[in-house]
């Protein structure tokens, strides 16, 4: 179909009605090249299947609605990670990146699962909510600095490494907002 389209784009163009070296008002030219686009619209819409090509929908929307909500207003232990797909198509989720930022340094941990369950990659379906409980003592015994850092954000891809979207939260009073 994309082959046709510039088929009759470049005929449109490079035929003699479209010559230069014509000294008339370009009126006539303007209403056959808008005649040849209205043409091959009506061909799209007609030739294409109804609702979808190859299963898909034509305007494949990827839409997340994500939240990221604390236990505790400052120093909490539990970070609750809530994922609602509200797109028109499915989402394959990877692992999310869980970012401990301080204003110099920034660690950055991949989120396997909970309770040593490992389920990502996701499969989201449209319309539905994932929730993540990330215990942040484990990273806090991983690393005793960590508890100084105010700052936490996850980012989320899909598993081709498009980036969906990234909430943040701050974990403790900071004097300037970063």
């Amino acid at each position: 179909m994309k082959r046709y389209f510039f088929t009759a784009l470049f005929l449109a163009f490079y035929s003699k009605g479209f010559a230069q070296n014509e000294v008339q008002p370009d009126g006539g030219k303007l209403l056959v090249f808008f005649a040849v686009v209205a043409l091959l619209t009506i061909l799209f819409f007609v030739f294409r299947k109804k609702g979808s090509v190859r299963g898909r929908p034509i305007l494949a929307r990827r839409k997340l609605t994500i939240t990221l909500e604390k236990d505790r207003v400052y120093f909490p232990d539990y970070l609750k990670l809530t994922v609602t797909n509200k797109g028109n198509i499915d989402i394959d989720l990877d692992k999310p990146l869980l970012v401990l930022d301080n204003f110099w340094l920034k660690r950055k941990f991949r989120l396997k699962g909970m309770q040593n369950r490992i389920f990502y990659p996701l499969y989201l379906e449209k319309g539905k909510t994932h929730n993540l409980t990330i215990d942040l003592h484990g990273f806090y015994l991983h690393d005793k600095k960590l508890k100084r850092y105010p700052k936490a954000t996850v980012h989320l891809f899909d598993v081709k490494g498009r980036r969906l979207g990234s909430k943040a939260v701050y974990l403790r009073k900071t004097l300037v907002k970063f």
